[in-house]
């Protein structure tokens, strides 16, 4: 009588190990598949910065020409009768324009980080695949907030002059300016004196830039704070 020999469960869900050829075969793939994604992201990447830098150019020349504008019929109607209604009017366009030219950018910046980390973590599983690349790659292989940053700037920490000297800072200094010349002028069109007017649209143009840097560094917490990242930076 023969006795069947006990099967292992696990024998089974055991792969075969791969071959050598196999092996390759399936890297190249996946080098592939990331490969063309990590091209896709920097598309993307390329066409979001060109699209807001056209979008900015368009606003500051808009800015220009309303000025000038409001400067030939100030010379025209001796800034009397109907300036004032003209002036506010165009004021009031160009600050309507801001406002959505400023939300594109912080959009456009939350995208461009979004990017970066993606594009970092395709780094990562290059690594992972051939971990000896890892030391030939400036930009960060980790997607975390410490990853990103080393991508933006990896010959040097990021300072204040590039917040500073950014279309992030250089949008919301314009916009403070438009608004708070709309200001003043709704004061002097009701009415108040030239002070008044200066210092009310000083305070508004101070208070939307502290708020729009306010809500930039909002919106820059609130995407981390939302991503989970597969490799951190070593301390």
């Amino acid at each position: 009588m023969a006795v069947d020999v006990p099967v292992d469960p696990s024998a089974d869900e055991t792969p075969a190990a791969p071959d050598a050829a196999e092996s390759d075969a399936v890297l190249a793939r996946r080098a592939q598949m990331l490969a063309t994604e990590h091209w896709g992201l920097l598309a993307a990447r390329g066409t979001a910065q060109g699209e807001v830098l056209t979008r900015i150019t368009i606003f500051l020349t808009l800015v220009s020409a309303g000025l000038v504008t409001i400067g030939l019929l100030g010379q025209a109607t001796r800034f009397d009768g109907w300036f004032a209604g003209a002036a506010l009017v165009i004021l009031g366009f160009l600050a309507v324009l801001g406002l959505m030219t400023q939300a594109r950018v912080f959009n456009v910046a939350e995208e461009d980080l979004m990017y970066v980390v993606a594009m970092n973590r395709l780094r990562g599983a290059y690594v992972d695949m051939d971990p000896p690349i890892e030391k030939y790659f400036l930009a960060a292989t980790a997607d975390d907030m410490a990853g990103s940053q080393l991508t933006y700037s990896f010959l040097r920490r990021r300072s204040f002059s590039h917040l500073f000297g950014s279309s992030f800072m250089l949008i919301i200094v314009v916009n403070a300016c438009v608004v708070g010349l709309l200001a003043g002028g709704i004061i002097v069109a009701l009415g108040g004196g030239i002070g008044w007017a200066i210092v009310v649209g000083l305070l508004v143009g101070l208070v939307i830039m502290a708020g729009f840097a306010r809500y930039g560094f909002w919106t820059y917490q609130q995407a981390w704070r939302n991503h989970r990242p597969l490799r951190s930076t070593p301390t």
